[in-house]
């Protein structure tokens, strides 16, 4: 299959493994963004092929993991005290909120539902008018442009009875955050290809200039994965700072400009709380109160108090490249993905949930230190 088979070549990846053993001079603290990232890495052995001076440390890309507890909370109140469906992708199910999961909602009686598509969501409400449905609206600003047209789509068809819960990250400010942070100990970054496909590449370039720190636009497949590893040693061995574009078949420099009109015709930024991460300025997207009729959180007037993190789960280190998922004490032991601690280890862009799949630090598990 074009660009899928050609991008997990054995060959074509062994030669880009020589070629960073042969410029790599000295320890390298590098970050994937993106959680399909951290899985590719994992599942398909790269951690455990690179040379022993590059050190992969994995980033909060992963929208299940960083969505507040509050709002898993109040999604769970909108099942079950509100009778709304409440319509989700698969992954947040299972996510713990302060009390439980939206699984354990669902198996209470709540109508909650696993969509593909938001569009899905309003073709539920079109067809049931005396229900209210709520679209679980989850994601980075790739799943931003499909859910706002979902509220372009309701609204055109006059529905009363849909509404979003958005919850809705953006990368670049996340990116910001990590390396202002004066325990960040990451020297360059691959960003989320799917992301720039959508966005572009210009809120990059600040990035670059301001904190002089490589990044390089990167897709998902191992070939992709080790050529924008390369690309960032190579800069980092020559001490320059650049933004490169490694995912070129799918990002362009201006991105998709119609689905960003879609996107900021029913978006607009806001600061968001990222879990394990504390409120990150200008960092989400919030529903314009031109289509606030199909905004959850003003529709059902939602309030509930903030309730505190789990204590025994160090997602918000893992997340911030501080820590690796085996040097949790929880790991594989009282944190499994039928019993999580922590959004890490459920959803299938997690850390804790790929290293648990797909790496056998489970067999060599000594007793961490967190």
């Amino acid at each position: 299959m074009k660009f899928l088979t050609e991008y997990r070549d054995p060959d074509l990846a062994q030669r880009y493994l020589n070629e960073i053993q042969k410029t790599v001079t000295r320890p390298w603290t590098i970050m994937e963004v993106c959680g399909g990232q951290t899985h590719s890495l994992v599942k398909n052995g790269i951690l455990n092929m690179l040379p022993k001076e590059i050190n992969m440390v994995h980033g909060p890309g992963c929208p299940v993991c960083v969505t507040p507890l509050n709002l898993i909370d109040k999604a769970v109140y909108l099942a079950e005290e509100k009778s709304v469906i409440l319509c989700s992708y698969g992954d947040m199910l299972r996510v713990p909120g302060s009390e439980k999961s939206l699984l354990e909602a669902k198996a209470n009686g709540a109508d909650i539902r696993i969509l593909y598509s938001p569009l899905e969501a309003v073709k539920i409400a079109e067809q049931q008018p005396d229900k209210q449905v709520v679209f679980f609206a989850v994601g980075f600003e790739t799943t931003a442009p499909a859910n706002a047209l979902s509220v372009v789509h309701a609204h055109r068809l006059g529905l009363d009875n849909y509404s979003i819960l958005a919850s809705h990250v953006l990368v670049p400010p996340a990116i910001e955050a990590l390396v202002s942070d004066e325990e960040c100990v990451v020297e360059g970054f691959l960003a989320a290809g799917h992301v720039c496909t959508i966005m572009g590449m210009k809120e990059y370039y600040p990035l670059v200039e301001n904190f002089k720190v490589p990044i390089v636009i990167t897709g998902f497949e191992p070939v992709d994965i080790l050529q924008g590893i390369l690309m960032t040693v190579q800069q980092l061995e020559r001490g320059e700072a650049k933004l490169e574009n490694q995912y070129a078949r799918m990002v362009r420099e201006n991105g998709n400009p119609k689905a960003m009109d879609t996107i900021y015709e029913v978006f607009e930024v806001t600061d968001r709380m990222w879990r394990g991460m504390d409120v990150i300025p200008q960092s989400g997207y919030q529903v314009k109160n031109e289509y606030k009729t199909f905004d959850a959180k003003k529709k059902f007037a939602v309030d509930i108090p903030e309730a505190p993190e789990n204590k025994e789960c160090i997602a918000g280190s893992i997340m911030k490249g501080l820590k690796k998922p085996y040097e949790c004490v929880h790991f594989g032991k009282k944190c499994k993905p039928e019993n999580p601690l922590g959004a890490p280890m459920v959803s299938s862009e997690g850390a804790c949930a790929a290293y648990y799949h797909f790496s056998d630090m489970l067999n060599n598990l000594e007793t961490p230190v967190v």
